[in-house]
């Protein structure tokens, strides 16, 4: 099954195109989305060091995640932030496949999803696009400005009712990093495992819940891109402090995806409902494939730890867990490489004496 560009909205369109034309002249050649990704996969935001490995990796996603998360063990935790509510995201990308109109409005930002995904071999000068972009903004916002935040869509489908007011989960999260993870995981691992999981993988095991198995068409009830700012609690007052004396220490751009996943709930007498699931994704940078399938799998596992769902290899958490660590698979792939000399001599003399008459 194929998908073309989206139809309409035509002006909104050509000013994303502009966007994107400008971000990739501000990027002079940079791999940002590759910096993205690797940042992502290593667990550390750290855009210039991210692009230091991504150039003595040689471009090389795998060698650069192994580089940064070297570097990540070398670097102290000075501080924990305070937890960052989404809802303060200062949006530069949001839009819906769920409803054509939502509270605020879809704002497409600079992408490529409806570009024509040629190469373009001259880049426009950036004076012109510049001139086209405030040409463009003068006619439709009229010095209006935004503020950068938006509501919710979930939130709007829990006015409905369409959706469960779930109650918040203040327990303290888990780290994979600082423990090896142990099964059945807890949903705050399952989530940072995904998140910092290889970018092909994530997508690839997202791409196989859609395949089969029973399973029904999810939506992305909303994508969002932006930065989400960081703040640290008062040396002087500790993490009780008042939030008002707290130090912000600076932002991360960040993919957030929430999607509505279909489920078919049994009312017994052979009698089913129709009723939504929520799958969440969020990961460091401009990624949004990547988010948009971790949000598949965190519905598909969590429908499995709470023993619903489809059965299938996708809803074993050990299998999908396990295997979409970038340097984890990386490193045992690769360690092929190195000699067997003994092994394999081994191998081959059971294999003599097997033929022996």
């Amino acid at each position: 099954m194929a998908y073309v560009a989206v139809k309409g909205g035509t002006r909104a369109i050509e000013a994303s195109l502009l966007l994107l034309r400008r971000e990739r002249n501000q990027n002079e050649g940079r791999p940002a989305a590759l910096i993205d990704q690797v940042m992502a996969e290593a667990s550390l935001y750290a855009e210039n060091v991210a692009e230091l490995a991504v150039g003595q990796a040689e471009g090389s996603p795998e060698e650069a995640v192994f580089l940064l998360r070297a570097f990540r063990s070398t670097v102290p935790r000075l501080h924990t932030t305070r937890v960052v509510d989404p809802a303060d995201l200062w949006v530069e990308r949001r839009i819906s496949a769920a409803f054509k109109d939502i509270p605020g409005g879809q704002l497409l930002g600079a992408t490529t999803d409806y570009s024509h995904r040629l190469i373009e071999f001259e880049d426009e000068r950036w004076s012109d696009i510049e001139t086209q972009l405030n040409a463009f903004s003068e006619a439709t916002f009229n010095g209006v400005s935004v503020d950068g935040t938006y509501p919710k869509v979930v939130d709007y489908l829990r006015q409905l009712s369409l959706l469960p007011q779930l109650p918040l989960d203040t327990s303290e999260p888990g780290d994979v990093t600082k423990k090896s993870l142990e099964f059945p995981t807890k949903r705050s691992e399952r989530l940072q495992i995904l998140a910092r999981g290889q970018t092909g993988a994530v997508t690839a095991l997202g791409y196989a819940s859609l395949r089969g198995y029973g399973a029904l068409h999810p939506t992305v009830g909303e994508l969002r891109v932006g930065r989400l700012p960081l703040t640290v609690s008062d040396p002087f007052s500790g993490v009780q402090g008042d939030p008002e004396d707290d130090h912000f220490v600076g932002e991360i751009r960040v993919t957030e995806v929430e999607m509505l996943v279909p489920v078919e709930i049994p009312r017994g007498e052979g009698r089913t409902d129709l009723e939504f699931d929520l799958g969440y994704g969020l990961c460091y940078g401009r990624n949004e494939t990547k988010a948009i399938a971790m949000a598949l799998l965190d519905q598909v596992l969590s429908a499995s730890a709470e023993g619903t769902g489809l059965k299938g290899p996708l809803s074993d958490e050990e299998f999908v867990l396990l295997h979409v660590d970038s340097v984890e698979a990386t490193g045992f792939i690769s360690h092929l490489k190195l000699p067997h000399y003994v092994t394999f001599q081994s191998k081959l003399e059971s294999v003599r004496a097997s033929r022996k008459p």
